[in-house]
């Protein structure tokens, strides 16, 4: 599925429909180059349960943990990371066995370490926007992908050249 967001406030509006669908559980993992927008997605994601203060990059702390409610989530930015292994000093493995939220960015960096996620988003800039590519990497995953489908197609009201092309506009 891909979906095309044209500014940040559209951005932020899916991040907090895909926080939504995630019902509060799921490894997420946001790939793309600096300033490709994996922060601001992920500050829609935190809104959907109720964060409304700044949300920064942990590129410097790896890890930072928002308690929302009853709401778990935890945002690593694993960019500075020079070995895996690393994640294990951090406490990467009590944060991925948690029953909560992780959305991790820079993903290829913990290659070999981290486990398979239940969704991959890869985010490109293209003017005046990004586009957003998800893909479904368990049957969580896959239940998380066809409930943003169904709740984007309610939201935008799609037109059958959207869904036949697999590009949704979301303004």
């Amino acid at each position: 599925m891909q979906v095309r967001l044209d500014s940040e406030e559209a951005q932020v509006a899916f991040g907090e429909a895909l926080g939504q669908v995630l019902q509060g559980r799921g490894r997420v993992y946001l790939e793309g180059e600096l300033g490709a927008g994996k922060t601001t997605l992920t500050r829609g994601i935190l809104r959907a349960y109720g964060h409304q203060g700044a949300v920064k990059s942990p590129t410097y702390t790896l890890v930072e943990p928002y308690e929302l409610g009853s709401q778990r989530i935890y945002h690593l930015d694993l960019y500075r990371l020079s070995d895996p292994e690393e994640l294990e000093f951090i406490g990467g493995r009590d944060v991925l066995a948690d029953d909560a939220i992780c959305i991790i960015e820079w993903p290829s960096r913990g290659e070999g370490w981290l486990p398979v996620p239940d969704l991959r988003l890869v985010l490109e800039v293209a003017d005046p926007g990004r586009l957003v590519s998800l893909a479904a990497g368990s049957e969580q995953g896959e239940r998380i992908l066809t409930s943003l489908q169904r709740q984007l197609s309610n939201a935008s009201k799609l037109s059958s050249d959207q869904l036949e092309s697999g590009v949704i506009q979301w303004k």
